[in-house]
């Protein structure tokens, strides 16, 4: 088999033909806007756990741009039992072509999108402050930008971390 990509029309046929839809974003990306018969799957499970497909005939796979089953379509062919499929454009091309989604505004933002607004809101407090009170407070936005390079390279990321532990992250699940 070979996965091969399809528009969010024909994923829509499929699915009500009976195929089974797979959301291979984070579980906070998911419970703020998703697809209503997508499961969701995070990459990172997939190869570890079978995926619940029962006895469908086909599978998509989606994520919010379709880059991330794209980079992985070996993972994702080789983990599905069946014909598989990647949602060309992900969720944001299922939205441009007027398909349903469920959107649960109450969820926090994805943490992804926490970390870029807190970082950058603590980079320009860092260029701001050091501009116009002291000039050592050009060290938090090099603090910040340091760390932002040691995730990258490292693959983890203390301020995700420590988002997660806040209050208002306690309702994703």
């Amino acid at each position: 088999m070979s996965i091969r990509t399809i528009t969010p029309e024909r994923a829509s046929e499929l699915l009500q033909e009976g195929a089974a839809l797979f959301d291979v974003r984070e579980a906070d990306e998911y419970a703020r806007e998703r697809i209503g018969l997508a499961r969701n799957v995070p990459l990172a499970m997939i190869g570890r756990t079978s995926l619940p497909t029962g006895n469908v005939r086909a599978v998509v796979f989606h994520c919010k741009s379709g880059a991330r089953p794209a980079a992985n379509a070996a993972k994702l062919d080789a983990a599905a039992c069946c014909d598989a499929y990647i949602l060309e454009g992900g969720l944001d091309a299922w939205k441009r072509a007027g398909l349903p989604v469920l959107t649960d505004r109450k969820q926090p933002l994805e943490i992804i999108r926490q970390v870029q607004i807190t970082a950058g809101a603590l980079v320009l407090a860092g260029v701001v402050l050091g501009a116009t009170v002291q000039p050592l407070f050009y060290a938090l936005a090099g603090a910040i930008g340091a760390g932002l390079m040691f995730s990258g390279i490292s693959g983890t990321c203390a301020m995700a971390s420590i988002l997660r532990r806040m209050p208002w992250n306690s309702r994703v699940g």
